[in-house]
């Protein structure tokens, strides 16, 4: 006995299209989801409701944070004198989250 696994039917080799190319598309940056918990784990220890450590301004708030956007951008961005924190980088992904904030709209929320 011989068997022969074949199947005559097209439908069987076509692939289904998806219906959602795009599944997990990317949420835009936003103060609240974002921005605010980078702030408060790496710059209002000088940036607080009171500046320390001659920091020029306070960055506690939407409004604040969104009026310094680009001194914040060039500052992270920043490798030698100048750069903000003093006590260290932040990650990749961090800095690049200020700029899609800025690119996005400065989104509070």
């Amino acid at each position: 006995m011989a068997f022969n696994c074949s199947s005559s039917s097209d439908t069987d080799t076509m692939e289904t299209p998806n219906p959602d190319p795009d599944p997990t598309p990317s949420e835009k940056v936003t103060y609240d989801a974002d921005i605010k918990s980078i702030l408060s784990s790496n710059c209002i220890s000088c940036h607080g409701s009171t500046p320390t450590q001659n920091a020029p301004m306070s960055l506690t708030t939407y409004t604040q944070t969104k009026n310094y956007i680009d001194q914040i951008i060039d500052r992270v961005n920043r490798t030698g004198s100048g750069k903000m924190p003093p006590s260290g980088q932040l990650s990749s992904q961090e800095k690049a989250a200020f700029q899609q904030w800025k690119t996005d709209g400065l989104l509070e929320n």
